[in-house]
């Protein structure tokens, strides 16, 4: 396949607000043993590129220093050992870094066929919300059939992943939002019961509902979080935490409910993840998760999709926090 020797990407000369991201041109990604190259079609905006876009949020090492973490589009090359994908595939997946672009390098570990019947804006809307969902809430908390879960933040993308992952998997779900809007839209996907965090307190709303509180959190808020989380859970209940949004420093918490009630903490990011810890998520998600997304019992939910030239109208709508549901970047 010819390929052209240059391609856009979203530049970040200098740390700052959207208006600080630029599109630049520049040559394409050096394809190495165990990756594919992919022409990206659509792209997922997520809560890190935000962070990497302020300074907050480095990359690791090897790689890209280009914004975003999830593509979707066609395989146009193949590198050494990496022949689980054919030229002309279809592929979605979780990168290292270097989504923002019109090429990207994609380790095969982390990419997945198309669902049944998505386009490429869907697809894109999957792998960092379910890998982060997948390892966190099923993996690290161990939420099973039967048991209850509060998901904080319920209408992000992450929220609307785990909620309907959770309710599909047999779970009884809470969850917080700060709409009517928002709480409703969370119903909808398969919350029994979503809590306006501005109206209500979700530890008096879990503690009135529930007989012993839940089996487990997925939180992304954090500190202010901590001591009511701790309170919501049942006994050897876990609290996995995979944000900071009102901050990592939490002070005077009464930590006796740990021991009480025999709790574990626990939280992870994706990004330093080793590549065979990744795969084996990648594994556990096609064999798992793929074919509820083939049969249309899960799908992402998409508040809004914008070209990818308007990279930066679509990081004010993630800052704004008014969305539903994933927002997205198609590429022409």
């Amino acid at each position: 396949m010819n390929l052209p020797t240059e391609m856009r990407y979203v530049a970040l000369p200098t740390f700052g607000p959207p208006e600080a991201m630029t599109i630049a041109k520049g040559p394409l990604p050096v394809l190495k043993a165990g990756e594919i190259l992919v022409r990206v079609e659509a792209i997922g905006v997520n809560r890190p590129d935000i962070a990497q876009r302020q300074g907050i949020y480095p990359p690791p090492k090897d790689a890209s220093p280009i914004l975003g973490l999830e593509i979707a589009g066609e395989v146009v090359d193949v590198g050494h050992g990496a022949s689980e994908f054919a030229i002309g595939n279809k592929v979605c997946g979780l990168t290292n870094g270097g989504a923002y672009a019109e090429y990207c390098v994609l380790p095969v570990g982390q990419a997945l066929r198309f669902p049944n019947g998505y386009d490429a804006t869907k697809a894109a809307a999957l792998p960092e919300n379910y890998f982060t969902v997948w390892a966190n809430l099923f993996q690290m908390a161990g939420l099973t059939e039967g048991e209850s879960v509060l998901i904080h933040g319920g209408s992000s993308g992450i929220g609307t992943t785990a909620i309907q992952l959770a309710y599909a998997f047999g779970a009884e779900v809470f969850t917080t939002a700060g709409t009517k809007e928002k709480c409703e839209a969370c119903e909808r996907i398969g919350a029994r019961r979503a809590i306006n965090y501005r109206e209500e307190d979700f530890a008096e709303v879990i503690k009135a509902e529930t007989t012993h509180g839940v089996d487990a959190i997925l939180d992304m808020v954090g500190a202010d979080y901590l001591e009511r989380n701790l309170a919501s859970l049942a006994k050897d209940g876990c609290l996995s935490i995979i944000a900071f949004l009102s901050g990592s420093m939490a002070e005077k918490v009464n930590l006796a409910p740990i021991m009480v009630k025999r709790l574990t903490i626990t939280g992870s990011t994706m990004r330093p993840r080793t590549a065979e810890e990744k795969r084996a998520i990648r594994d556990e998600l096609l064999a798992e998760v793929w074919p509820l997304l083939d049969a249309g019992t899960i799908a992402p939910l998409i508040d809004r999709t914008f070209p990818f030239e308007q990279v930066a109208d679509a990081h004010r709508l993630m800052e704004e926090s008014s969305h539903i549901g994933k927002i997205m970047l198609t590429v022409e």
